[in-house]
């Protein structure tokens, strides 16, 4: 009688044990039910940790030289086209420096659009030099979440310059005023503008 006794007692610690574990078991399910969907109403698949580095290492290496894309804001609208290049930090992905030229149907006048990173010193500004010629100035535009924007008109010597040149820097300074320099090969510079214009 007495081990029959301590089997129904066992019985009912584990069954207890298995109440407990099962709550302690559908409460990580229950967070997967809130977990989004698809548009097939299947849950999305978690991201894993080893596919999060390997966006940045891919947008790490992006094409050489100076891509050209031109655009419409409607069918019966001028093509608007700009070329584009982008320094990013090797390790992370990260854009540091964006580098946008376009050519206006209004004006006809180049013009350089910057996208500078968040964390610098605004009153030290923004310049681009190419090779080792005179540094021009940029007007500070706004800031958003993806960076700060800085832009000038381009001047016929300095577009001369631009498509006869090896590098362009773009510098601006750190809080610590320390100065940055990001260099930007000029190689195809010259085919890309006679792109756009």
């Amino acid at each position: 009688m007495k081990i029959r006794a301590k089997n129904i007692l066992l019985a009912a610690v584990m069954a207890c044990g298995s109440i407990g574990l099962g709550h302690a078991q559908q409460a990580p399910a229950s967070k997967a039910k809130a977990a989004p969907r698809t548009a097939q109403g299947a849950p999305a698949p978690a991201a894993s940790p080893a596919a999060e580095p390997a966006a940045p290492a891919a947008a790490a290496a992006p094409p050489p030289g100076w891509a050209v894309r031109c655009a419409s804001a409607s069918r019966e609208a001028p093509l608007e086209c700009a070329m584009e290049q982008t320094a990013v930090l090797s390790k992370t992905g990260q854009t540091v420096v964006s580098v946008n030229i376009r050519v206006p149907s209004d004006t006809h006048t180049p013009e350089i659009l910057v996208q500078l990173p968040l964390g610098f010193s605004l009153p030290g500004g923004a310049r681009f030099q190419v090779d080792d010629g005179k540094a021009a100035e940029m007007e500070l535009r706004t800031c958003e979440n993806r960076g700060c924007y800085a832009s000038a008109s381009i001047a016929p010597d300095v577009l001369a310059a631009l498509k006869a040149g090896k590098q362009m820097k773009v510098s601006f300074q750190t809080l610590n005023k320390e100065t940055i320099n990001i260099p930007l090969p000029l190689t195809d510079f010259a085919t890309a503008y006679d792109k756009i214009k």
